[in-house]
């Protein structure tokens, strides 16, 4: 019976959550260990396309998440230089009918939250707040995972996966030579009260604004009421964490100093001067294994990528079908076969997951273009089209595990 098998997830995030659920699906046991006291909001915005939404209502969350999301219009790519529109790609219902999902944009904790109920709800899976994995060793029978936290100090799992994000203790137990790699930018955050823009700029759309060495994400948030800002530039600020206090005078004048348009200006000024926050963008670069034995990473732990393919979490969600597809196929083996069931899940994920962070990579450098180049750009942005520029998302979108 696979009930009999228990899988230890390090992390309560989106991938360990959406792990615990899928697992469970499979007829696992699931204990997740989180160090945090308390599950809390962290974060704004993000954006979950089709690869992912089709997997969460999957597991039958559709309607406690289409309760929190806001389905966008369209995905308008702006210039900073005159900004004006370059190019609007259709989401909406022509998204919905092209990949047989929704695209949603929904706040964080939102969807955290979604999946929390979910996790509380499904008698297979145990949350542990406050507890950490603070070792872990394999034997023959799986993994004895020695726990700080709780009434029981070790335990013994089947598997234990690492969703614990970007700085992973479990990735630095496996592989202490992986560590995060800066690269170079910061993203800062705040959200505007919409009653404060005009009226034409409260859209139901994505916008993508692309200008000289910085670029700036805008997108409603649930219910209307707020717009989510995301503006990111260079700089040699790196502290890790997610939410650190930032400038607004800082960031005011980078926008202004670069000569961004007055639209794209206005949404950095709405943003009120104690709402910013700023967060370094770090990536995990590619590793030739996720897992070890009967252990393996899962998400930002294995694979943090840049943001510029609005992919972080659709990864880790990916990653968690595709970890309980493979455990679920050897549920009836010994550890050997839970190994084996992992290097399967690290093979079918590598190769996708590289294609996805050099996207966003590509993304990044292509938003950032400055003079001559710049132009360039936005012509053959307008060139191609927004069927064709729709299509060239159809290998993310139209993914099924």
């Amino acid at each position: 019976m696979t009930s009999s098998r228990t899988v230890v997830i390090a992390g309560a995030g989106i991938g360990g959550l959406t792990a615990s659920l899928a697992l469970a699906a499979k007829g696992f046991r699931v204990l997740i260990i989180e160090t945090a006291g308390r599950l809390e909001e962290i974060g704004a915005g993000l954006q979950l396309s089709p690869n992912a939404t089709r997997i969460l209502i999957g597991l039958g969350l559709h309607a406690r998440l289409s309760a929190r999301a806001l389905v966008p219009e369209a995905i308008s790519i702006m210039s900073a230089r005159h900004g004006g529109e370059i190019c609007r790609l259709p989401l909406g219902e022509t998204a919905t009918l092209r990949a047989g999902a929704p695209y949603w944009v929904m706040h964080r904790g939102g969807l955290q939250a979604a999946l929390l109920e979910q996790v509380r709800d499904h008698p297979d899976i145990e949350l542990r707040l406050g507890a950490a994995v603070e070792d872990a060793t394999s034997h023959a029978d799986g993994v004895t995972v020695n726990l700080r936290g709780g009434t029981d100090r070790a335990k013994t799992a089947w598997a234990l996966i690492g969703a614990d994000g970007m700085w992973s203790a479990l990735r630095t137990r496996l592989f202490p030579d992986a560590s995060p790699r800066f690269s170079g930018l910061i993203a800062w955050r705040g959200t505007v009260e919409a009653s404060q823009l005009p009226h034409d700029m409260i859209t139901r759309r994505v916008q993508l604004w692309m200008g000289p060495h910085a670029h700036l994400v805008s997108y409603p948030m649930p219910g209307g009421r707020q717009v989510n800002i995301v503006a990111v530039v260079p700089d040699t600020w790196n502290q890790p964490g997610w939410s650190a206090s930032g400038d607004a005078a800082d960031i005011k004048h980078r926008f202004a100093q670069a000569r961004w348009s007055e639209p794209a200006r206005m949404l950095i000024d709405a943003v009120a001067a104690d709402g910013w926050r700023k967060w370094a963008l770090f990536t995990i670069p590619p590793m030739a294994a996720w897992h070890r034995d009967a252990m393996a990473l899962l998400g930002d732990a294995a694979h943090a990528m840049l943001p510029f393919a609005a992919q972080g979490a659709g990864m880790a969600i990916e990653d968690a079908a595709i970890l309980a597809q493979c455990l679920g196929e050897a549920a009836n083996e010994n550890a050997a076969g839970a190994a084996a069931a992992l290097a399967r899940y690290t093979n079918l994920r590598r190769a996708r997951v590289a294609q996805v962070q050099a996207l966003a990579e590509r993304n990044g450098r292509i938003s950032h273009l400055a003079g001559a180049a710049a132009l360039a750009r936005d012509l053959v942005i307008k060139a191609i089209g927004p069927q064709l520029m729709l299509a060239r998302q159809d290998w993310i979108y139209n993914w099924r595990p």
